[in-house]
Formats: C-alpha cells, sequence, structure tokens
C-alpha cells in the first residue's frame, strides 16, 4: 500500500526526508548496512547462543526467499508473527520484510477469539507461530485467508526439532523455521524492493476506543523513528544503543522499535529474555552480563527490587533504565534509582507513533513527566473546543510528525476520526506543557486501560462478560494498582444472583489474555447512566 497521495501525511513525509541524512529507500538499507559493518559482532543472545548480524543476514535472506518462492507469497502480502523473544524472531521478522511483506505483530498469548480477530482483520496469508501456541491457532486458521504456517520449536536455532503436530486442512502447507530457511538456500528474490511510503508493520491497538485496528507503519515510520530515538540520545550527549537487556517483548512497539530496529541499525547486542515474568531467569541474565541500558515497566521493577537476586547484579555499567507504558511511580523511582546508582529515563508513546513521542534524558530528567518531545515532529495541546490551549494549561495532545502512522489499516473512518485534515493524530491523552518545556501527562479521555504497559479496551473485555447467560450488563474501568500501574475492574448486573466472582473470572479468561482479565469484581443492582442511557464509566472511576 502507498500513502503518498494523502496530502494529510505530507508533513511526516518532510520530516522523514529531513532525517534520512543516509538517503535510505526502506528499512531494508538499514538492516544492509547494520550487517556489513558489525558483519561479526554479537546481534542477539538467547538461552545461551548468539547470533551474529553476519548470520542473521545469511538466514533472513533465505527464509525470505522461501517467502516468496515455495511459500507463494506476494509483495504486500501480510504475514503474523507470534512468537516470543527469541532468535526466531528476527531471523523471521527481518526475511518478511526483506520478501517484500507486511509484518503483522501478534501476541502470543491471545486467545481463540482475538486471534481469529486480527487474523481477519489484517488479512494474513501465513503465519510464523511457536509450536507451543499450535492449539489456539489451529482452531481459528481455517476461519481465515492463512495458507502457509511456520512453526518452530523454542531450540530450534540451537539445533532443528521434530515438527509439531498440527490438525489442519491440506489446503493449508505446514513448515518448520529451520526446513523453511533450508528450502530457500540458493533461490532468489524477485526484484521488487519496498519504498519510504510503503506498508511495513501493522501493529495492533484499539486506537482511542473500540476494537483493535491496525496501525499502519510505513518503512518511513521505523527509520525516522530509529534516526528520532538516536538524535534526542546524541543530543544528551549519551546512546539508546549498546548491550541491553531486553525483557519487553518485541511484538509490542516499544520493544520492536528499540530491540529489532534501534539498537540493531547501532551495531549493538540485545540479550532477548523469552520469559519476562520468570524474575529469577531474568536477574539471572542481568547477573551475566555488564549491560548498559535496560527499558522495563514500572511493575517489573517493583518485582525485581523484591528479589533477594536484585543486589547480585553489577550496575556499573548501566547507563539508563528506560520506562514506559505506565505512569511510573515516584517511590519506584527513588528506590530504584538508590540501588543502582543509575537514572531512570521516563518516556511516552503509542503503537500509532511508532513507540516515540517524548523522552526525559539523564542529564535533565524530571520525575513525574514524559520528557521533552524528540525531534521532526510537532505538537499542540487542544481543548475540547478544538483550540490550542496556552502554555501551563491542560489540553489533548495532539501530534503529526515523521513517526506517525499513515492510519488505520482498512479503516477510513477511524482514520479520518483520529487524524485532523493538517495530519495531527489525536492521542486522546490530556497534558499540561510545563514551563520548561516538559509534558506531564495528567488524565486520559478515551476509557483504555494501561496494565504493566499493555492496552486493555473496556469494550472489548464488556463485550465478553455481556455473552455469559447470567450478565444482564456490565461497565469496565480502570482502577489504581502500585503493581501494574492500573487494574482491570468490572462493575456487573447479574441475571441470576447465584452467578460467582469465581465462576465469571474463569469465564473471562476463556476469552481473553491474561492482563485483560479483571481482577476485580463488582456485582450492584444497576449501573449510572446518561439520560439517554449510556453507561458512565467516567462516574464509575
Amino acid at each position: 500500500m502507498n500513502f503518498i497521495t494523502d496530502p494529510r501525511f505530507n508533513f511526516a513525509r518532510q520530516q522523514i526526508n529531513a532525517v534520512n541524512e543516509e538517503g535510505y529507500t526502506s528499512v531494508l538499507d538499514v538492516f544492509q548496512r547494520a550487517c556489513t559493518e558489525f558483519a561479526d559482532d554479537i546481534a542477539f543472545t538467547c538461552m545461551g547462543q548468539d547470533i551474529k548480524f553476519r548470520e542473521i543476514d545469511n538466514m533472513s535472506a533465505k527464509f525470505a526467499a522461501y517467502l516468496r518462492n515455495d511459500g507463494g507469497l506476494e509483495h504486500g502480502d501480510r504475514v503474523a508473527i507470534q512468537l516470543t523473544n527469541l532468535i526466531q524472531y528476527p531471523v523471521a521478522a527481518w526475511g518478511i520484510l526483506r520478501a517484500g511483506l507486511v509484518l503483522v505483530n501478534t501476541n502470543p498469548m491471545y486467545t481463540e477469539r482475538e486471534l481469529r480477530h486480527q487474523f481477519q482483520d489484517s488479512g494474513a496469508r501465513a503465519l510464523i507461530i511457536l509450536s507451543d501456541f499450535v492449539a489456539a491457532a489451529e482452531k481459528v486458521i481455517p476461519d481465515t485467508d492463512i495458507k502457509l504456517v511456520v512453526s518452530t520449536n523454542v531450540l530450534d536455532m540451537i539445533e532443528a526439532q521434530p515438527a509439531a503436530e498440527y490438525k489442519l486442512e491440506k489446503s493449508v502447507r505446514v513448515v518448520t523455521l529451520p526446513s523453511a530457511i533450508s528450502l530457500g538456500e540458493g533461490k532468489k528474490l524477485p526484484q521488487i524492493r519496498p519504498t519510504l511510503n510503503d506498508l511495513a508493520v501493522l501493529q495492533y491497538t484499539g486506537g482511542t476506543t473500540g476494537v483493535a485496528k491496525g496501525a499502519m507503519l510505513s518503512h518511513g515510520n521505523i527509520i525516522g523513528s530509529v534516526a528520532q530515538s538516536k538524535k534526542h540520545f546524541a543530543e544528551a550527549n549519551t546512546t539508546n544503543s549498546g548491550l541491553l537487556i531486553a525483557p519487553l517483548p518485541i511484538y509490542h512497539i516499544f520493544g520492536f522499535c528499540v530491540y529489532l530496529c534501534s539498537n540493531f541499525a547501532s551495531g549493538g547486542r540485545s540479550v532477548l529474555i523469552p520469559d519476562p515474568r520468570n524474575l529469577d531467569g531474568l536477574l539471572d541474565v542481568m547477573i551475566a552480563f555488564p549491560f548498559t541500558g535496560f527499558a522495563s515497566v514500572n511493575s517489573m521493577l517493583v518485582g525485581l527490587m523484591n528479589n533477594k537476586k536484585f543486589d547480585q547484579v553489577d550496575w556499573s555499567h548501566l547507563q539508563w533504565t528506560g520506562v514506559g507504558g505506565a505512569a511510573l511511580v515516584p517511590d519506584v523511582a527513588e528506590q530504584w534509582e538508590r540501588r543502582t546508582n543509575t537514572k531512570l529515563i521516563e518516556g511516552y508513546g503509542l503503537s500509532e507513533t511508532s513507540g516515540n513521542l517524548t523522552l526525559n534524558m539523564p542529564s535533565t530528567r524530571r520525575i513525574g513527566t514524559v520528557g521533552k518531545p524528540m525531534g521532526f515532529q510537532e505538537i499542540k495541546l487542544v481543548n475540547d473546543a478544538g483550540q490550542q490551549v496556552a502554555e501551563g494549561e491542560e489540553g489533548e495532545v495532539w501530534v503529526r510528525g515523521l513517526q506517525v502512522m499513515m492510519g488505520y489499516w482498512e479503516r477510513p473512518e477511524a482514520t479520518n476520526e483520529a487524524v485532523d485534515p493538517e495530519g495531527f493524530f489525536k492521542t486522546g491523552d490530556v497534558a499540561v506543557k510545563l514551563d520548561d518545556g516538559f509534558y506531564k501527562i495528567v488524565d486520559r479521555i478515551k476509557d483504555m486501560i494501561l496494565v504493566s504497559g499493555f492496552n486493555v479496551y473496556p469494550n472489548e473485555i464488556e463485550n465478553v462478560i455481556t455473552s455469559h447467560p447470567d450478565v444482564l450488563e456490565c461497565a469496565v474501568v480502570g482502577v489504581k494498582n502500585d503493581k501494574t500501574g492500573e487494574a482491570v475492574k468490572a462493575v456487573v448486573v447479574r441475571s441470576n444472583s447465584d452467578l460467582t466472582e469465581a465462576e465469571l473470572t474463569a469465564f473471562c479468561r476463556e476469552g481473553l489474555t491474561p492482563y485483560k482479565v479483571p481482577k476485580l469484581i463488582e456485582f450492584r443492582e444497576d449501573l449510572p447512566k446518561s439520560t439517554v442511557g449510556k453507561i458512565l464509566r467516567r462516574e464509575l472511576r
């Protein structure tokens, strides 16, 4: 898909051209330069295995050739990738992009219902999946356009493992990742290369409200985001690359941009953490490596500091700890900085902004703010009447720039609602600009809930809960939680008083990813409503 005809994104394209000093024509140029310049350096480490830039170049090229030849995929086709943080991820992801295809990041923990929506909405024709998640996917694939499944075992990059067993129609081709790489050897890719304006990634998000939508990130968006972040750090006389511990999932926009793109482009090394919930294992990795950067969320910081292994870590090499996804608790920040003798840098971004918008820096950071804007963008704060507010006053954050998406996938109405005629994306977050240029997020217009950095949308959870035969209606809101920032609370009106909290929680687990399942359920006789019958979530909050 080419976005060059939409005048709303002229400013974004101008800024991409301004920052693109190397003259890259797509993100593949960034990839090739890194693989050439840092060929013999280690790019990723996981589970005791290292992979060099040269090896990723070689394997991803073979995988790309397989996808376009034996795999039968054509330029612009969407390919879903459903993996945890494993070495297979960069191999598969760069293979997808090198084949001229569109990468669809997919949460490995999604339920059948969530997978069905994302696969159908994106029109994915192929799926790269960890064999552990086959059971849910094989029930969904017959309802989609997926005709190629590439599965991989956790240990495949160490030694190829036997293929997983599938219960799929014969029309769906199934192959292991090692086999696909082997089959691609010696085969050539068609001489069609993407441009800056071509779609590279579909990053699914609910936007400000409603059903999950695919934020369309172009090759130019990604190139711009990488350059924007690098320049922001350079202006503060530091670097965003190095030896990074990588617990944040690559399928999330922040992990994708930091590990797969920015650190890779600069020749850095990312130590991938497949299961960040295993804090013992995470700390073992942190003890073993002299890491220079660490990106996290508030809840992970709390868990790490409460672990007995925490003080065994050598923090002397650490230059920064990045925190985002949810508001940083000041007491947590103070304790982290005291115990590690390093600075926390809090930032703010969205899937629609390629993860970037504002960011604190170690030398100038102010706790309680999300920092100053990165370059090559324009931010304004707007009131309910659509007018820009004065400095010091609260307003919704509107932004346009090189990192802002080119719209929502096949949803022009949603795009028109979210992006104004001048190209400003309306974030749904309310902020105030302080007199020193720092921004502070103070409220949220949208009903979205932030759980440990993951977006949770009330409508989705309400739809699941109200499908229970003993529920009349419900409303879902976010409530403050010291560990996760916010927690999901469901306020429910029952039609059967025998329905218990435990039964309803178990029902939710069948259709919702764990972080979306309500942690609190309250039964009431009725819900607050407007004069026209709309449930008033704000009153419940």
